[in-house]
């Protein structure tokens, strides 16, 4: 199978910003409390901005990056749990409000904080099959909508935003080498559907989660290098889903991973679950700290509970 590269990169967040002491006037918390814990000091949520409107300007600046149009676009993939409507999709919004052409697959996939990779392995496969060669990966959620902002155990955590990525398909080009997995729970981080019976808002046990990611991670990690027959000293930048930062320091210790090697930027977004890994790939191609032909290691972890990890590199 042909692998894919990155072409281009964009990102879009709501005018709004949530500091921690904006929340510390909602719930018995404060400052300190959620910094020491999380390494979130403020997120973005979304007022007048709807998800597709993120979306739409994220892609844009990929495109532009890319220095391709519409017309060029294969296939489209937004992965999101938090999409304006359930029907029509976010993709399909795109479709229309870009003028994609209608030959072109568009969907959402749910494959919540881990969606981003997921979607990516998705679009490598699809785009073998295309008779055009770039593709839309889109990792965008309004996760204020189904937050309990009552609930100090979740609403310090989750931020809105969107990023999107531009790939490119071509013979000889290595794949991405995505290692996915899953393990069905209801309980540990649940959101319900329609017609539940029940508020439809995020609920999670904390410690739990943590202690999957904490397990997970290097898991991944160790899993995705070998399958792609690489070692950390190989890798020119590790990119980590953005939930906690204690969760990345961990992984950083445990790889000896050189401060140069990794970023965060949970500090202003917060978790963006779907969002998270893109975002973090957009400001690093803006910031130069990667480019052409480098390599990285992306990895994610979230509700399902899903995990996933791949090896991307900058066409």
């Amino acid at each position: 199978m042909n692998g894919i590269k990155l072409r281009g990169t964009g990102r879009c967040v709501p005018a709004n910003t949530v500091t921690n002491d904006d929340l510390s006037r909602l719930v018995d918390t404060n400052d300190e409390w959620i910094t020491a814990r999380t390494g979130i000091r403020s997120r973005y949520r979304c007022e007048k901005e709807t998800l597709t409107e993120l979306c739409v300007s994220a892609v844009r600046d990929a495109l532009h990056m890319a220095g391709i149009t519409p017309a060029d676009i294969g296939v489209c993939i937004v992965a999101t749990v938090s999409a304006d409507t359930v029907v029509p999709s976010a993709a399909c919004l795109l479709q229309r409000a870009l003028g994609l052409p209608e030959d072109t697959p568009c969907f959402d996939l749910n494959a919540a904080c881990t969606g981003f990779v997921y979607a990516l392995h998705t679009m490598e496969c699809l785009l073998n099959a295309s008779p055009r060669k770039f593709g839309l990966v889109v990792g965008a959620e309004a996760l204020s909508k189904v937050v309990d902002w009552t609930d100090r155990g979740t609403c310090i955590l989750f931020g809105d935003g969107a990023a999107a990525a531009v790939v490119e398909c071509r013979e000889g080009w290595p794949s991405i080498g995505a290692v996915l997995g899953s393990r069905g729970d209801d309980v540990l981080l649940r959101l319900p559907g329609l017609g539940r019976g029940e508020p439809n808002v995020l609920s999670m046990e904390g410690t739990q989660v943590f202690k999957f990611a904490v397990e997970t991670v290097p898991a991944c990690m160790d899993a995705t290098l070998k399958k792609a027959g690489l070692t950390p000293a190989d890798i020119d930048f590790f990119v980590f889903h953005q939930a906690n930062a204690r969760i990345i320091d961990l992984a950083v210790r445990k790889y000896r991973i050189p401060p140069e090697k990794y970023y965060k930027n949970i500090d202003r977004y917060g978790n963006t679950a779907a969002a998270s890994v893109p975002l973090v790939l957009s400001e690093l191609v803006e910031q130069g700290r990667v480019g052409p032909g480098s390599r990285l290691l992306l990895t994610a972890f979230g509700g399902g509970l899903t995990w996933g990890g791949a090896v991307l590199e900058m066409a």
